[in-house]
């Protein structure tokens, strides 16, 4: 049986739209342990559900007396939880028909796609909201002396796997890494974004569950979400990922793939322990469920430590590897590539075929002289950007000196705590002042509080800066009407 065959139940079935009350207990977690009755706690928790898109405009909840047995309440607590969704406007209630998610019902965002808002800052408007790093000089340099093997520039056609020799050479990187490689398990890609799309695509199907960070880069999540998946968003802690808890969540919801960004994690930061590492690969070898793990910003690292990838862990794991030139070389030039199962590289080959043919050959072709010197290059740009968290720490401390975080070890941003308020009203005050940022709604897998901002230090100097002093400016405004 193939691991996406021993997915979890699902939360809702397709055919008729009914919520299976077991699945939904499941997907409630610790829903009582709060203030308030327990009616409305419910209500509450189901509430989130729908905010968040597990539950859609027409899926017919659980009968009261089902639900109360899963949940272990009194049907009087799952009538006054229903009743309380109805007033509110999130369910509707019919003869005959049961209890419905109500058509007018919406994302917590607003937003179809979360990530969409990472590329939208406003005209004239400092932003603050991607991670673009610069390309730094010796990346400039072996791109203007490169010159391609017209044999290889000019063919016809090319591999949907990519060329023979930038598969060979991303290979020899991971086997250098402690984690042998062939060519044969490498898929080269336009970006890591469609490394991760091509998996999703490949393995999940509709209602089939997603575990991730509790928050996360929405080009996973929205891309689970538009496949009609549920993505499960895992707590973390100072170190990152609750590893008892992602533990927890795969024996009782039964993901169909796990998708992790360990190492410098985006947006927090964190950075996966040694000993945490290792038991998410053997969680991937003992449950048969597939792990992606983004290592876009690994080697991004200001003390010099770059942990080897999960599939270094334990070889025997299905552990899927995407990684991509942009974040320490030139955001510009879309290669990528995934290192899987030589199975599975085959089905994502098919896949690839379909949606684009192949990657630019050109491209690849400067791909292979700049990995080449990729450990070069990954210094570099790690030494640059930890001066620039210095300025922003610095500037921090002067515009903004009541927000907390931790800095990061490596990576290309940091998550700030503001002290109170909302970072999506915050977020609103800003453009006005001219900066544009991202809070903690546009990376949440799961509801939780709003209260974090997203600040990249990737901008020149000069326009990092300024982009703070706005930020300071629109949060004394802001701090002023809470």
């Amino acid at each position: 049986m193939s691991t996406v065959d021993r997915a979890n139940p699902r939360l809702v079935d397709q055919r008729t739209a009914t919520v299976d009350s077991a699945a939904l207990a499941a997907r409630l977690g610790r829903w009582s342990q709060g203030d308030g009755t327990l009616s409305a706690q419910l209500s509450s928790r189901i509430r989130a559900l729908v905010d968040t898109g597990e539950l859609r405009p027409g899926d017919r909840l659980p009968a009261e007396r089902a639900l109360a047995a899963a949940v272990a309440v009194s049907r009087g607590t799952v009538v006054a939880a229903y009743a309380d969704l109805a007033e509110r406007g999130a369910v509707e209630r019919r003869q005959g028909s049961g209890t419905r998610i109500a058509g007018t019902a919406v994302s917590q965002s607003g937003r179809a796609a979360r990530g969409e808002a990472l590329f939208s800052a406003l005209p004239n408007s400092i932003d603050l909201l991607r991670t673009v790093p610069q390309i730094p000089e010796l990346g400039v340099r072996l791109i203007r002396e490169h010159q391609p093997d017209l044999a290889l520039a000019l063919l016809p056609e090319t591999d949907p796997a990519g060329l023979p020799m930038l598969r060979d050479l991303i290979a020899g990187l991971y086997t250098a890494e402690g984690a042998p490689t062939t060519s044969e398990q490498i898929l080269v890609t336009h970006g890591a974004q469609q490394a991760i799309s091509l998996v999703i695509h490949a393995l999940i199907e509709p209602g089939d569950v997603v575990l991730a960070e509790e928050v996360t880069w929405p080009g996973v999540t929205d891309t689970v979400r538009l496949r009609g998946g549920v993505v499960h968003g895992i707590p973390m802690g100072e170190d990152g990922l609750d590893v008892v808890a992602l533990e927890v969540a795969m024996a009782r919801m039964r993901p169909a793939l796990v998708a992790l960004n360990p190492h410098h994690q985006n947006p927090t930061g964190t950075r996966l322990p040694a000993a945490a590492r290792r038991r998410v690969a053997e969680l991937a070898a003992e449950y048969g469920v597939p792990v992606i793990e983004d290592r876009v910003v690994a080697g991004i690292a200001f003390d010099g430590v770059v942990p080897p990838p999960l599939a270094a862990e334990r070889p025997d794991a299905p552990v899927i590897v995407v990684e991509s030139v942009s974040k320490w070389v030139w955001a510009g030039l879309r290669i990528g590539w995934l290192r899987a199962d030589p199975v599975l590289v085959r089905r994502l080959r098919g896949a690839r075929q379909l949606a684009d043919q192949s990657t630019s050959v050109p491209a690849q072709l400067l791909a292979i002289d700049l990995l080449a010197h990729a450990n070069e290059l990954r210094r570099e740009v790690a030494r640059t950007h930890q001066a620039r968290l210095d300025l922003l720490l610095a500037l921090l401390a002067e515009h903004l000196p009541d927000w907390t975080f931790t800095p990061p070890r490596g990576g290309l941003s940091l998550w700030t705590r503001m002290p109170a308020g909302s970072a999506d009203a915050l977020a609103r005050v800003a453009a006005v002042h001219g900066v544009s940022v991202a809070g903690s709604g546009e990376f949440a897998a799961s509801p939780s509080p709003d209260d974090h901002i997203r600040i990249p230090f990737t901008a020149p100097d000069e326009v990092l800066t300024e982009g703070i002093r706005r930020l300071g400016a629109a949060w004394a405004e802001y701090r002023a009407t809470l």
